[in-house]
């Protein structure tokens, strides 16, 4: 299928590795220009020359904290110096600490909202100028499944991430006539450093090994495995496309099967 997504421009964000170095690398490969942003610099670099490599894509890497508002403006504004335009956005951030009710602070809450929340807002609020100049826009926000499904130990990303799906649902409708359309993935069980570390916890908690919990998380998922960044990347590939114009306001899980709810 031809994706129609040539010379278009994405930023995509928390980019130098995992879910959202998958997704820039799904782009770069249908033609997308790029701009890749991670607090990581080194790593940034090198994700960048690699998908450069791999696809010739051209990408732009600049070294952003998504949980830091004028950073965020900074890596729109290189973008639109450097392409003149900004057709997707891909929002992405890692995933806050693991606890329970009790263990966090209000300036926990207060980093939890910053980083997954508020960074999707601004991201959000400088992009949509220019895509409404252009009647022509693509958002997309990398999530959890736990917006769905709440997950043990997670609460901070339990709370903080369902908002993201109240604004994704209302930008999705005062946005559409504009011709930007907004929806959601909830990422399940998908090997990155982030469930990694919670196998680590996990492991420690119940005195297992690493490769145990690992194990016993694929066998929890009804395809029996653990997910690949890439599996997730082709579904924001397609959403981010021309073929997905009539997908708006969606809230879509790549998990396996592993959310239990009807919808």
């Amino acid at each position: 299928m031809e994706l129609g997504m040539k010379n278009r421009v994405a930023i995509v964000a928390a980019s130098s590795k995992g879910l959202g170095k998958a997704t820039a690398l799904g782009l770069a490969m249908e033609g997308v220009k790029l701009t890749i942003c991670s607090r990581e610099k080194e790593a940034l670099e090198r994700t960048a020359e690699e998908i450069r490599s791999q696809t010739g894509a051209d990408v732009l890497a600049v070294a952003c904290d998504v949980s830091k508002t004028d950073q965020i403006k900074t890596v729109v504004k290189e973008t639109i110096n450097e392409y003149s335009k900004v057709d997707i956005l891909i929002n992405n951030a890692g995933g806050p600490p693991v606890g329970a009710f009790l263990d966090f602070t209000l300036q926990d809450w207060q980093k939890a909202i910053e980083l997954n929340l508020f960074s999707a807002i601004t991201f959000s609020s400088e992009v949509i100028p220019y895509m409404k100049e252009n009647k022509w826009g693509r958002i997309i926000n990398i999530t959890s499944y736990a917006v769905k499904q709440p997950v043990e130990g997670l609460l901070l990303s339990n709370t903080v991430r369902a908002g993201i799906i109240g604004l994704a649902k209302t930008l999705s409708n005062e946005f559409a006539p504009y011709n930007i359309l907004v929806n959601n993935i909830c990422p399940g069980r998908i090997f990155t450093d982030r469930i990694t570390f919670l196998a680590y916890e996990r492991a420690k908690k119940e005195g297992k090994s690493f490769d145990e919990v690992i194990s016993a998380m694929g066998s929890d998922v009804p395809v029996g495995r653990i997910g690949k960044p890439e599996e997730l990347a082709n579904l924001a590939v397609f959403l981010a496309s021309e073929r997905a114009s009539y997908i708006t306001g969606t809230t879509i899980q790549v998990d396996g099967g592993l959310t239990k709810g009807l919808m």
